[in-house]
């Protein structure tokens, strides 16, 4: 088993660098606005058809875009959920979803989280899912990767105000990029298998003789942009796991690749826009690491196995096998489960919650981590590039000189941005778990008591906050407490985190470009990826270090000493 999943890992990692590096070149002509001749007329009726002027903005008025545009789209996603009951495209009759239900998945769908504490079949119509979900799906990646390139700009530009136009980014973002992938990955889960259609839901006489329900839907065209726009949630409630979603290994394979395919090929952009791509590499590599770290410690977690049921007779050769798809096993359960977690995903073809406590601690700490091991679309480069920044910063006070990143001076206002975003998610995460285990509301949701409890509600403001949308599910979050709380930390963890970035990239494209002398720390070789890899894990682990004590690891402890 531990041949395979080392094959698994070895093919994904070279499927993914084989990949990313063209897309990322291919990405270039976005960041620049120096776009190919015969998209030029092109492009230019697709600005004045929607009205876009553009014009140079200031990290502010980029900000304001952008909060403004995502306002917006929340309203928009609210009033459709709830008034899909007198909408058409909506073949089950399914009415209006609960206030409180369509305010939380509205704040998940805008802020690229996807956290649903709801069952989509049953829930949502056709046309919520379509027009409303789906769209979300593609505006809320588009924005995740405009204000990537408006930090990308901000290393890349000298004595400049300007972070480029938001709306245009958005938009050739949106009909360059995300949609002809989607399409073509939309087809090819087709071809394996997904569904595709409008069709109302089959009944059919089971062979016991009951009668059973198959849902349908449009299925593929929101899965693929799910898992490209590292949004994550599900068509259906099992996700990834229910067969028509992700019916074969190809499909599961090639659901992981789309995950990581843009934050991986950002950190070729990143090279090649600041002219070094050594650094894109650099980058990349760091990301790399932790990845195949955090997934090769997941698998050897689950293949483990759990001492109390091989107590009771179970074979513990065969591991973990509780809350996973026999067609995919411990192996491919597993680098799912790091893929969508180290990215701002949350699809999942596995039940989290029933993976062993340290099994289940490592995908709750990928997201800790900030979602930069490889992130979100966007969100994944601009969170690594914010520690790279804390990295020349520690670098710099070591040695006692003026911390610098690719020749631009790292100043007061800069770390003062970095410590901002760095800050936001631990406080909301570790501020929403404690107001939920001690006040009634928050206990009313716990199913499981003791340290897996804990873990479940930890986890579940920790997936919120980082945008990334898997659950332990063992949480009752479904309320009007957890749909509000969770549903503030979605949106403070998008946005607070978004607003500093930009201010940051405003403040580095002001800047200018110093020269490189025989004191300057290269940023690009071993000892800068080590130092970036250890800034990573040490503010993850000195931030959350307590509170995985107090779930995953006292839970390890009491089940492994025979409790």
């Amino acid at each position: 088993m531990t041949t395979s999943f080392l094959w698994l890992l070895a093919l994904f990692m070279l499927l993914l660098t084989v990949v990313s590096r063209p897309l990322g070149v291919a990405m270039m002509p976005l960041v620049s606005g120096a776009l190919p001749q015969r998209l030029k007329g092109f492009d230019g009726a697709l600005l004045r058809l929607a009205g876009v002027r553009d014009q140079d903005m200031n990290w502010r008025q980029y900000a304001m875009a952008v909060l403004v545009f995502s306002l917006l789209g929340a309203l928009a996603l609210y009033a459709l959920q709830r008034l899909q009951g007198v909408l058409p495209f909506n073949p089950q009759q399914l009415g209006a979803v609960a206030a409180d239900s369509a305010f939380n998945t509205t704040i998940s769908f805008v802020a690229n989280t996807n956290w649903q504490g709801y069952a989509g079949e049953t829930t949502m119509s056709y046309l919520t899912q379509m027009l409303g979900l789906a769209l979300q799906n593609f505006l809320s990646a588009a924005t995740g990767i405009a204000v990537a390139f408006a930090l990308i700009r901000g290393f890349a530009r000298r004595e400049s105000q300007s972070l480029g136009n938001f709306w245009a980014d958005l938009l050739r973002v949106s009909v360059y990029l995300l949609l002809p992938l989607a399409t073509v990955l939309a087809l090819v889960f087709v071809s394996q298998g997904v569904l595709q259609n409008l069709s109302g839901y089959v009944t059919y006489s089971a062979l016991a003789g009951h009668e059973q329900t198959l849902a349908m839907g449009p299925v593929a065209s929101q899965e693929a942009i799910k898992m490209l726009g590292t949004n994550g949630g599900g068509f259906f409630n099992a996700n990834s796991a229910h067969p028509f979603e992700n019916p074969t290994e190809l499909s599961n394979l090639l659901q992981m690749l789309a995950i990581f395919l843009i934050p991986g090929a950002l950190c070729h952009t990143f090279g090649q826009a600041v002219g070094d791509k050594r650094q894109g590499w650099a980058i990349y590599l760091a990301m790399s690491l932790l990845f195949v770290a955090a997934a090769y410690a997941i698998f050897y977690f689950e293949a483990q196995g759990n001492p109390l049921l091989s107590a009771l007779g179970a074979d513990g050769t065969m591991g973990n096998l509780e809350g996973k798809e026999m067609r995919f096993g411990i192996p491919g359960s597993s680098l799912f489960a790091a893929v969508t977690t180290a990215a701002s995903c949350g699809a999942v073809n596995a039940m989290h919650d029933s993976f062993t406590a340290l099994g289940g601690m490592v995908p709750m700490w990928l997201m800790q981590l900030g979602e930069v091991v490889f992130g979100g679309v966007g969100s994944g480069l601009y969170g690594m590039l914010v520690f790279a920044v804390l990295a020349v910063f520690i670098a710099g006070l070591m040695v006692g000189r003026t911390p610098e990143y690719l020749g631009k001076k790292i100043e007061a206002f800069d770390m003062k941005m970095v410590a901002l975003v760095i800050l936001v998610t631990p406080f909301l995460v570790l501020s929403g778990t404690a107001l939920s285990v001690v006040l009634a509301p928050g206990l009313a949701g716990l199913a499981n008591p003791g340290a897996h409890g804990f873990s479940e509600v930890l986890y579940a403001f920790s997936s919120a906050a980082n945008n990334n949308g898997s659950a332990f599910a063992g949480l009752s979050a479904n309320t009007p407490f957890y749909n509000a709380l969770l549903g503030i930390a979605m949106w403070l963890g998008r946005f607070a985190v978004i607003v500093p970035v930009l201010a940051l990239a405003g403040s580095l494209a002001a800047k200018k470009t110093l020269p490189q002398t025989a004191g300057s720390m290269p940023t690009h070789g071993g000892l800068f990826i080590g130092l970036l890899i250890g800034s990573v894990l040490l503010v993850g682990a000195l931030t959350y270090l307590p509170s995985l004590a107090l779930g995953p690891v006292v839970e390890h402890l009491a089940i492994w000493s025979g409790r």
